[in-house]
């Protein structure tokens, strides 16, 4: 019985100290959804049941001792409420009494409180709607400020005044219908003004264009007077330097000052430009304004570049390139002061376009050109505005690179030009000596080519040795080499000494040399003509020398004129000169042989079978004589010495040939003693004339065989026959002192023809009887040695 009560007191004990733990934490407000988990999970609701109904009964139990111990207390304060509401039903008698006196008096004051306070209300909005009317003003006021701003074409301050609006206003304007307007014309007002400003620089575009073609011809024509300036020094220092007289040089001396660019051409306005720049930034669309520019300027470049068809290209190629010139000036003003409105890969693009362009037309149009002088002038023109967009920073090689491509066309056509006026002077030549009557004469067209043979200035009028051919010839020729400087100078190549040298060269050659051929070779030239040619011929080869040297002084630094005086530096043309001249030689000896052969004509019979001697000698001689008087003559005048030694010599070996050949000849049967005499006679005024003009002439200082030595075969041939022992010529010793230049075979056929009787018809009686001499005996046995040699 104790142990079952023990152990329900344990278990009520165990069971208190549960109830004690979830009362605590009921107290606490703690969460007992885990405690309801557990005892669910353990099995044992009913327990936490009981024990929520323990604690139940422990509250109310602990709520009854509560109100026992305060029961007193609580009846009191009931009795103290009870008064309490009775003073209050006292109290809100007393209110309402006083509210209803209240009442009475204040109801006017309500009715004038109700007025204040409507007052209030209408200040209140009163006030806002001034302040609102403020604010309107304020925002009407700058649109119509924009709106001056626009009529007055001042786009930035207007662009200012919408970015005003449109930051400081736009979200505080209290009119909404203003303000929708207000968003709505915003935009269009931007468009306005960037279609104003794009029309600006339209207008900028179309008047720039305009401009460009005067902006390109100024900055073109003082490169050309920079160019010219330059010139102008180096000729007078090449002046300087051919009279190597100590001089101040110009170059030393003389202060070189760039042209300010005060031209008003040179001026052009760009502040379109910038302002536009400006307001697209402000807008926010400045790239699209960059791409805008550039487009349109690329188009406009493409129609500078559309070459006339209306008008012919060398009319118009400086008004296209100065066009482009002054295109490209403006371009690099825009991107060096624009602000990035271009960068330099656009500029360095429409620069290649315009190059492709330029260079395509240039070909197709030098390609098409059949006059040098307009091909020269194009160049000029094009190394001019190559020069003047250098100085800008512009690659100019492409344009270089065309003009060097197309040398040889132009020195063709120059080559064909000089040809024309050359084959002109040579076929109106007269042939004659050219007679210079004044001293400005003789400075253009003798000394300008060192033509002369005495630095002593002649008496006028001056009797030249050359024809004027050869001035006029010379006038070409350095026109040709200036020319081809031209051509070449500001180029690709900056030492063009050796091609200007190549094509002086075919010049001489291939034009010069050749047309003088030809008027040698033509067949209808006379002795005069002919000796004319040669003497011109030698002083052209003089006149190479000049050449060369002048072509030294236009071609400027890198060339010594010293340096081309040597012998290996001569020109080619000199040695084609020379063959040339010796040619002109040949021919005038055929020709001077011809006309000897017309005065002797040795083979009339009378002359061989005479049967008295001449003293004179024949009667042709004197024609023989006056004429080689003549011709030497002519020939000491205008032939130098060696040239005169070749005719003389020529000349006198022909007529000892003539001798000899007549001799020779078929239609002479037989000759006689006489005839021998005679032509002894005529033999020794031969010589007589040859050692007067050998020595005479001054040839005698120079050479050792005197013009008498052509005679040599002749006169060792008279001398055969006039010998008293004529069989002495088979002595080897005396053949080879006395008779050398004789051939066995002529003396074995001359001496066959000599009979030494006269030719009448009694003329073998009447010396029938008479006994042989001891000269025929000779000559007989003369005849039989040599007929037993051959």
């Amino acid at each position: 019985m104790d142990v079952k009560a023990k152990r329900r007191n344990e278990v009520e004990n165990g069971d208190e100290g549960e109830d004690l733990v979830l009362a605590t934490l009921i107290a606490n407000g703690d969460d007992l959804s885990p405690l309801v988990r557990h005892a669910f999970e353990m099995g044992r609701p009913e327990t936490l049941l009981r024990q929520l109904n323990f604690v139940v009964k422990k509250k109310e139990a602990e709520i009854e001792d509560m109100c026992k111990t305060h029961y007193e207390e609580f009846i009191l304060a009931v009795d103290e409420l009870r008064g309490v509401l009775v003073d209050a039903e006292e109290l809100k008698s007393e209110l309402q009494s006083d509210n209803f006196k209240l009442q009475q008096v204040g109801t006017t004051l309500l009715v004038k409180l109700e007025e204040l306070l409507e007052s209030y209300s209408v200040k209140k909005n009163v006030t806002e709607a001034i302040k609102m009317s403020m604010n309107c003003i304020q925002v009407l006021e700058l649109c119509v400020k924009c709106n001056n701003h626009i009529s007055e074409a001042q786009f930035y301050p207007a662009l200012k005044t919408v970015d005003l609006l449109e930051k400081s206003y736009m979200q505080s304007i209290p009119a909404r219908a203003l303000k929708l307007v207000i968003e709505k014309r915003i935009p269009s007002i931007k468009l306005h003004i960037e279609k104003k400003v794009c029309s600006q620089v339209n207008e900028w575009m179309v008047l720039i264009r305009s401009s460009c073609k005067k902006i390109g011809q100024t900055a073109i024509g003082r490169t050309a007077s920079v160019r010219q300036r330059d010139e102008e020094i180096l000729e007078r220092q090449r002046k300087v330097d051919d009279l190597s007289i100590s001089v101040v040089d110009d170059r030393v001396y003389s202060l070189d000052v760039e042209e300010a660019d005060d031209d008003s051409s040179m001026q052009f306005d760009l502040t379109p430009l910038y302002r536009a720049c400006h307001i697209h930034s402000c807008m926010g669309i400045l790239e699209q304004f960059h791409q805008y520019y550039y487009k349109n300027r690329l188009l406009q470049l493409n129609s500078d570049l559309e070459i006339s068809s209306s008008q012919p290209f060398v009319e118009s190629y400086q008004t296209l390139l100065a066009q482009i010139a002054g295109y490209f000036i403006v371009e690099d003003k825009v991107l060096r002061t624009a602000g990035g409105l271009l960068v330099e890969d656009q500029v360095e693009t429409m620069w290649e376009t315009a190059l492709s362009k330029m260079t395509s037309m240039l070909d197709m149009q030098f390609s098409h050109m059949n006059s040098a002088t307009h091909l020269l002038l194009i160049k000029d023109y094009v190394t001019l505005v190559g020069s003047t967009l250098r100085k800008y920073g512009y690659d100019i090689s492409p344009l270089l690179d065309v003009l060097d491509s197309c040398r040889d066309k132009y020195h063709l056509l120059l080559l064909a030009d000089c040809r024309r006026k050359i084959i002109d002077v040579i076929e109106n030549d007269s042939y004659e000596q050219m007679v210079v009557k004044k001293e400005t004469d003789y400075e253009n067209d003798v000394l300008s080519f060192s033509l002369q043979t005495s630095d002593i200035m002649p008496a006028f009028p001056y009797v030249a040795a050359f024809s004027s051919m050869v001035p006029e010839a010379c006038h070409i020729v350095r026109s040709f080499i200036k020319g081809s400087v031209d051509y070449l100078s500001h180029g690709v190549t900056t030492s063009f000494f050796d091609i200007v040298r190549k094509y002086l060269d075919k010049l001489l050659i291939e034009v010069l040399n050749e047309a003088l051929q030809d008027t040698i070779n033509g067949g209808n030239i006379t002795v005069s003509q002919a000796m004319q040619i040669a003497a011109n011929i030698s002083v052209l080869e003089r006149a190479c020398d000049f050449f060369l040297r002048h072509v030294a002084q236009l071609c400027g630094k890198g060339v010594s004129v010293r340096s081309i005086d040597k012998p290996q530096a001569a020109l080619a043309a000199k040695v084609l000169l020379k063959t040339s001249r010796d040619a002109a030689y040949i021919t005038l000896l055929s020709l001077v042989n011809a006309k000897l052969d017309d005065y002797m004509k040795l083979t009339d019979s009378a002359l061989w079978t005479t049967e008295e001697a001449k003293p004179n000698g024949n009667e042709y001689l004197n024609e023989v004589v006056f004429y080689l008087d003549s011709l030497m003559s002519t020939a000491q005048q205008i032939l130098p010495l060696d040239a005169m030694y070749k005719v003389g010599t020529g000349a006198l070996e022909h007529v000892s040939d003539i001798i000899v050949a007549a001799f020779l000849s078929d239609s002479v049967k037989r000759f006689n003693a006489n005839a021998v005499m005679n032509i002894n006679n005529d033999l020794m005024m031969l010589e007589g004339f040859a050692d007067e003009k050998f020595y005479s002439s001054g040839l005698g200082e120079i050479y050792k065989d005197s013009f008498k030595s052509c005679l040599i075969e002749a006169r060792q041939l008279i001398n055969l026959l006039s010998s008293s022992q004529p069989e002495n010529f088979m002595n080897p010793v005396i053949r080879e002192k006395n008779y050398y230049a004789l051939d066995y075979k002529k003396v074995a056929n001359i001496c066959d023809k000599f009979k030494d009787s006269a030719d009448g018809l009694f003329g073998s009686l009447s010396n029938k009887n008479t006994k042989q001499s001891a000269k025929k005996k000779s000559m007989d046995m003369l005849k039989k040695r040599l007929k037993d040699f051959n």
